[in-house]
């Protein structure tokens, strides 16, 4: 697929503005701790830091949703998080500058996140996104990634057409969400990422630093006149 110029750019949250996997973990661990339990690494906590308690959950404690016993440690989990929500989280590296050109650009950006709102009214102003055009929680809408609809209903708060919209994310259901609502897809090799290499996701285009993003960025807007596809600019 060809790269068009954005009028405005939306950001999952969790791995791709926000470096939140150390809250996350050690919330997890602090639910570990209540039940005589030794740390789970952080290393074995962060790739799944975008999946939310889910994820946490079964690398922590390998168990699934279906699972007996899952409903008492998410809401244990979810009450220590929100308890300590933002100790450590911070902004990624570039992601500051980034946002201050879009905004001297006049492009537009929001967050689309399955974080429920919740955690991300009391996360977003703490680490300095308050700025954000709009903000879409888990919650926001009947569904969430990697349904269309939360993008949906961004584009239509942003009052942009979802053709004009580029959504980042690090995680797989972020690019299926993007390319449902017919978003331009872009994988942030710089989040957490999961278990799987971002090149196999089929976004449409790959980016390893906010940097990167900005180039991609301005270069769309230097060819608003024609196109040219993400393998030339990869």
């Amino acid at each position: 697929m060809s790269l068009t110029s954005p009028r405005a750019i939306l950001f999952d949250l969790d791995g791709t503005l926000a470096d939140t996997a150390p809250d996350l973990a050690a919330a997890m661990n602090r639910v570990r701790a209540a039940r005589g339990l030794t740390p789970t690494p952080f290393d074995l906590l962060r790739p799944v830091a975008s999946a939310g308690a889910r994820g946490l959950i079964g690398a922590s404690f390998g168990i699934k949703p279906e699972d007996d016993g899952y409903n008492e440690l998410r809401d244990a989990f979810l009450d220590t998080y929100e308890a300590f929500i933002a100790v450590e989280s911070r902004l990624f590296e570039g992601i500051e500058a980034l946002l201050t050109n879009l905004q001297e650009c006049k492009l537009s950006w929001g967050i689309v996140t399955n974080k429920a709102s919740r955690f991300t009214d009391r996360l977003v102003p703490r680490i300095g996104l308050h700025q954000a055009s709009c903000v879409i929680s888990g919650d926001t809408t009947a569904h969430s990634k990697p349904h269309p609809e939360p993008l949906l209903e961004a584009a239509r708060r942003l009052d942009v057409t979802p053709q004009d919209c580029w959504y980042v994310g690090d995680d797989l259901r972020d690019m299926q969400a993007g390319r449902a609502a017919g978003m331009i897809t872009i994988a942030a090799a710089w989040g957490y990422c999961g278990h799987v290499e971002p090149t196999a996701w089929d976004a449409d285009a790959l980016v390893d630093s906010p940097l990167h993003l900005l180039n991609l960025i301005r270069a769309q807007a230097l060819n608003s006149s024609g196109s040219v596809t993400s393998s030339e600019v990869q």
